[in-house]
């Protein structure tokens, strides 16, 4: 039944590269298939957004990066995104939330901007790094479901 449910495409999978400044956020589309960078928003303005974008959209569960060191133990910036889950499952009890190894994904969006050409003065927008790191991990997190 849930394989039926994903592929009428219910609602949208939301991801959150957590940040203490920015948080970078994507979506997938109605069906599930396509990962896309919708926005970066400063990080203590995140769960008003998130409640604006959830009254307009389907969203059917909420990915949270999850940082590691290189031996698969919680990063510093672990501690900072605890709190912030507990408020996230607060404010939306009716959504699941899972979480997404997120190791490598700021070099790899660095590396992406590389990839496509974009010039060094876009390459310094953190913003659009944060975007394009909740990007590679709703990807991730799509690769790994499937």
């Amino acid at each position: 039944m849930a394989i039926f449910a994903k592929n009428l495409g219910l609602g949208r999978i939301l991801a959150l590269d957590y940040g203490k400044k920015r948080t970078g956020i994507a979506v997938t589309d109605e069906l599930q298939l396509i990962a896309s960078g919708l926005t970066t928003v400063s990080t203590h303005e995140l769960l008003p957004f998130l409640q604006n974008y959830i009254k307009t959209e389907a969203v059917e569960r909420i990915i949270v990066g999850e940082p590691k060191q290189m031996d698969s133990t919680p990063s510093e910036s672990e501690a900072l995104i605890q709190p912030f889950l507990k408020r996230l499952i607060k404010t939306f009890p009716d959504i699941p939330i899972d979480r997404q190894d997120e190791r490598f994904t700021s070099k790899m969006a660095f590396q992406s901007m590389l990839d496509g050409g974009l010039k060094k003065k876009q390459r310094r927008d953190k913003a659009l790094v944060d975007e394009i790191s909740a990007t590679l991990i709703l990807q991730a997190y799509l690769t790994r479901i499937s």
